[in-house]
């Protein structure tokens, strides 16, 4: 077998488990042997860099961060969709198509419509040219949208390239949302480094199709699901049904669930069923989009300026309950993050009892007028997290005072202190029980240094005997002070000691991630300890240093610097050198010289005759370039191929340097 017959049949069978795994959600291989696939791909286009398309699975993040997205303007407006809450307004919704389809003659009895589930995320748009995907742009305000191609790329239910060879043009409509696993792990991920969570899958997939850094977006796990076709009337099906077979049928994601309607009753008792149904589904849906079935009566319906009159959204009725909050307190977090919550009289809400919700912060508590004592509107934001929405004003007891956030810890005693810029107050006292009580926590976490045993329970008991100050206290512990606490045997104690032995072999980032400090993840300390290989080379480097680590940006750089700046800490970490614990990574990674073209940054406009934008892309960061999408003060070059568009007028506007390719060439090959 040739590398590219090989390389074709990899590809192929990469792209089937992708689709397996991404979209059916019905995976046939493990995802060691899908891994081995994508390395076995990597190792072959390693020796044939020739064979490597942009449609390769291996080409999914390829692109740096980007200083901001590109306007760009649907050639056909992304209008939204008219909303109705209730059975009778979807009733009536036919009965206005039906109407409508009568100004030519007889009103229909009856008419075929589709429903699908709605999924709660962000409309996209793909465009794919002769089969291969080149560019995905937001609905924005539904006539121009931000061009997001290199974040799309990285959605792996997005086929890269179609299955079937499909000529010309076509514009392909969906829904870009975060499976709700996903949006879980997000989650706690940032719960961990105390960062806000996101308050519904919804937001987070907002946010990510926003980060300008592709590689981030990979991390997320974006799904989609493909809807609307728009191309040649050659290649168009007649109805909405045939559409969705159509686009399943190149390979596009389709949510699984639709179904054809013959009269609105079918609508009905459809929403009705996933009303319950849907929260078994691995995503969040809010409704349910109807669409009337034949394209050609869609177009004798017509559409309004915002809305298409052959379709509407039904949306599920919010799950709510009004109870009583009987107190707000607030939690102490292990960076010393004071926040506000609400202690709920019980009350049941889809499915569960709720005692609990978010208040996230003062200002926001003041800024809805909640107070102790009200009857409260909860719901589950997302359909998971419960949420105060707010108070029931009709039914407040006029004595009824407005909350004040304390002005001390309500673990330690320090006067809070909300840093400039920030929404969340903060108790500083490093040695504060209850920061030590998380911080610990996170400390023997599975992610961090994986002291099993090492719980809620039993770090509420160390740290309450005065067994634990630090981490470093950990080292010293002994059987017998652990054997007086309670429900803790011999045998127990033993198995702590021997876990917390063995956490000292441990990689060398898990300690930085266990450290606790702030806006710094595994995927962080991992960056850290194999650029700098060890912990002591981390407390020592400068901030310039650190900044220039990918994963660090000037925020994370600042908290190490800030927390290493710290004698208390730093003499723990010295504790925990002494105690053996490992603080030396591999090697770190050789720091490559700048190249030429180091500090400038290219834009690339228009179709280049001589290679590919890809290629122009890889050339220019070989010499230690930056290429990015949109034309600014900060661009050093304009690089300009055939049919250039209002780059090139911005850029002269600007007084950017303009490159034709000859000239580009000659740049490349140092002779400018």
């Amino acid at each position: 077998m040739t590398p590219a017959t090989r390389i074709a049949e990899l590809r192929a069978l990469i792209r089937h488990h992708e689709d397996r795994y991404y979209v059916l959600n019905a995976p046939e291989v493990a995802d060691a042997e899908f891994d081995a696939l994508m390395e076995s791909l990597e190792a072959l286009e390693r020796e044939h860099p020739e064979l490597v398309t942009p449609d390769s699975p291996t080409q999914r993040v390829g692109g740096r961060p980007v200083e901001g997205f590109e306007a760009v303007e649907h050639q056909v407006p992304m209008l939204s969709l008219d909303n109705s809450y209730s059975a009778d307004e979807v009733a009536a919704f036919d009965e206005r198509v039906r109407r409508g389809l009568a100004a030519d003659g007889e009103e229909p009895a009856q008419v075929a419509y589709v429903a699908e589930l709605k999924v709660d995320g962000l409309s996209i748009s793909l465009t794919y040219q002769d089969g291969q995907l080149v560019r995905g742009v937001t609905r924005g305000d539904g006539f121009r949208g931000e061009d997001v191609t290199a974040n799309v790329r990285t959605i792996r239910a997005i086929p890269l390239a179609l299955s079937s060879v499909v000529p010309g043009r076509i514009e392909v409509r969906g829904e870009v949302y975060l499976p709700r696993p996903a949006f879980d792990r997000l989650n706690r991920e940032r719960e961990e480094r105390e960062e806000p969570a996101f308050a519904n899958p919804r937001n987070a997939a907002a946010g990510t199709m926003r980060l300008l850094d592709p590689r981030q977006v990979a991390r997320r796990g974006l799904s989609a699901v493909a809807y609307q076709l728009i191309g040649p009337n050659d290649l168009m099906p007649t109805t909405h049904a045939e559409t969705l077979a159509r686009l399943r049928g190149w390979g596009l994601p389709v949510e699984a669930h639709w179904q054809r309607c013959e009269g609105v009753a079918q609508v009905l008792a459809y929403c009705d069923r996933w009303k319950d149904a849907r929260r078994s589904l691995p995503f969040d849906t809010d409704g349910v989009v109807v669409k009337l079935d034949d394209l050609a009566l869609r177009a004798r319906v017509g559409t309004t300026s915002k809305f298409p009159r052959w379709a509407m959204a039904f949306k599920f009725p919010a799950e709510q309950a009004t109870t009583t909050l009987v107190r707000i307190d607030v939690a102490v977090g292990r960076t010393g993050a004071v926040t506000p919550f609400a202690v709920l009289e019980p009350v049941r809400l889809s499915g569960s009892t709720i005692q609990m919700a978010t208040l996230h912060n003062d200002q926001e508590i003041a800024r809805r007028d909640i107070r102790p004592g009200d009857v409260v509107l909860i719901e589950k934001g997302g359909e998971v997290i419960p949420k105060v929405v707010g108070p029931v004003l009709s039914r407040r007891s006029p004595d009824l005072a407005p909350w004040q956030m304390p002005t001390a810890c309500p673990s330690c005693g320090s006067a809070l202190r909300r840093p400039d810029g920030e929404a969340v107050w903060r108790c500083p006292n490093a040695a504060c029980p209850a920061r030590l009580r998380r911080s610990l926590e996170h400390f023997a976490s599975r992610r961090a240094m994986n002291i099993e045993g090492l719980g809620e329970a039993l770090v509420e008991q160390v740290v309450s005997a005065g067994l634990v100050r630090d981490f470093a206290d950990l080292y010293q512990l002994n059987a017998e002070s652990l054997e007086a606490l309670d429900r803790m045997g011999r045998k127990s104690a033993e198995n702590l000691l021997r876990q917390i032995a063995d956490s000292r072999n441990n990689a060398a980032w898990r300690l930085v991630y266990a450290l606790g400090i702030r806006h710094v993840g595994e995927r962080t300390a991992q960056a850290l300890m194999g650029a700098f290989g060890s912990l002591e080379a981390i407390q020592q480097a400068p901030i310039d240093r650190l900044q220039a680590v990918d994963e660090v940006g000037p925020v994370v750089a600042a908290a190490v610097r800030e927390y290493f700046d710290d004698p208390r800490n730093l003499a723990v970490v010295g504790r925990l050198r002494e105690a053996g614990v490992r603080t030396e990574g591999d090697r770190p990674q050789e720091a490559v010289p700048p190249g030429r073209l180091a500090g400038t940054t290219f834009v690339l406009t228009g179709t280049l005759s001589g290679c590919s934008r890809d290629e122009a892309a890889e050339a220019i960061a070989a010499l230690g370039g930056k290429v990015t999408s949109a034309v600014s003060k900060k661009t050093t070059y304009l690089v300009v191929g055939a049919d250039a568009g209002s780059k090139l007028e911005k850029a002269r506007a600007l007084g950017v340097a303009v490159l034709d390719e000859e000239a580009f060439r000659r740049l490349l090959e140092g002779n400018p």
